[in-house]
């Protein structure tokens, strides 16, 4: 069922490969961060965005919530190729049931995968004007059904209360829109790559790619037999800035820890500039006019800048503010990005559908 809407506050909760970050938020006014807790996660928790090891997220998100004043009433924050987004045209409806009726009918031939095993969520952007006519059109949203059971599975047996799922994609828009007209691209690099499109705060494209952040990470521990954290430490450390003669530290490390970050950037911007020729393939598709970055990649000196001049892109960075000092709780801002967005409910789609409780649900959870 949907995400009720209720005067409690909800906490938004992004989980990807290597971290999990947790936000509440003032939305009154401008969205500003007043409370934010954030952990590392073990490498193999979650693999292309998909949780491997229910077990083990839901022991860390224990952890994360018991050391935290958050409250557990959660909207999780998915993000991974198995998500599909499509947007449709159907016969000029109105009325909201015959519109839901439609996109059942004609769900399978947009989604590729069998309707039983989907759990699917939609939004009308009402009627528009096409060269057949006027169209209702909507933008649906349909993911893996097991995808989205073990997420919720993991945050129920964390003592947790999930209220809905949510893209990672639709929550990082709603909470880096800024106003400005035209289409906007927003990309997160951390974990994984996810990418939005956007005209005004309706997405209209959107792709999760694996490999980010973590991935640069893990590839300069294996070249320079470093532990993850301290290659993690080096790449920010190194950044595309600085001239290679003028930073600290063992020579080789630097030089390999530059190499992987600009082999980064190129791996990106291949797959930003692929996925934004496909949608330009669309019929009546806008072409992006700007970008914004968000994610851990954003700490590292230089990535913006780099990312911009590989895709042809003005690109600038995208933080949710704090409300008052502190309020990121020593997580990096860059990071909560998704997580302030998943715990407002304004969305350009509705949450997906949180799977129904088992019969006979975990004690633990119950009692939460």
């Amino acid at each position: 069922m949907a995400a009720s809407r209720t005067s409690k506050p909800i906490v938004g909760l992004d989980i990807e490969p290597g971290f999990v970050a947790a936000a509440q938020v003032r939305a009154g006014g401008g969205m500003a961060i007043e409370r934010a807790a954030g952990m590392p996660l073990a490498p193999g928790v979650l693999r292309d965005g998909e949780v491997a090891d229910v077990e083990a997220l839901a022991e860390s998100l224990r952890e994360l919530f018991g050391a935290s004043k958050l409250g557990k009433r959660v909207r999780l924050g998915v993000a991974t190729q198995r998500i599909v987004v499509r947007t449709i045209d159907l016969p000029p409806l109105e009325d909201a049931k015959q519109v839901e009726a439609a996109i059942r009918f004609q769900a399978q031939d947009h989604i590729p995968m069998p309707l039983e095993q989907a759990v699917l969520a939609h939004q009308s952007l009402g009627v528009v004007g096409t060269p057949d006519g006027p169209r209702t059109r909507v933008v649906l949203v349909a993911a893996r059904r097991d995808v989205v059971e073990r997420f919720h599975a993991a945050a129920r047996q964390a003592g947790l209360r999930p209220v809905g799922i949510d893209l990672s994609a639709f929550a990082m828009i709603r909470a880096l829109y800024d106003g400005s007209p035209g289409t906007t691209l927003y990309v997160s690099v951390g974990g994984m790559t996810n990418l939005a499109l956007a005209e005004g705060v309706t997405c209209v494209f959107t792709r999760a790619v694996p490999g980010g952040v973590e991935a640069l990470g893990a590839a300069l521990a294996e070249r320079r037999e470093l532990t993850l954290e301290h290659a993690r430490q080096w790449l920010l450390h190194v950044g595309l800035v600085q001239p290679l003669e003028q930073v600290d530290g063992d020579a080789e490390i630097v030089e390999e820890a530059r190499r992987v970050l600009a082999e980064g950037v190129r791996r990106i911007a291949n797959e930003v500039r692929n996925s934004l020729d496909f949608h330009r393939a669309q019929a009546g598709a806008l072409a992006a006019e700007q970008a914004i970055l968000t994610g851990p990649a954003l700490a590292i000196p230089g990535f913006c800048e780099e990312l911009g001049a590989a895709i042809g892109l003005p690109v600038r960075p995208g933080v949710v503010e704090e409300a008052r000092a502190g309020a990121h709780g020593g997580i990096e801002p860059s990071r909560l990005a998704s997580a302030a967005g998943l715990s407002v409910e304004d969305a350009p789609v509705r949450p997906l559908p949180a799977p129904a409780p088992e019969p006979r649900p975990e004690p633990e959870a119950e009692a939460a």
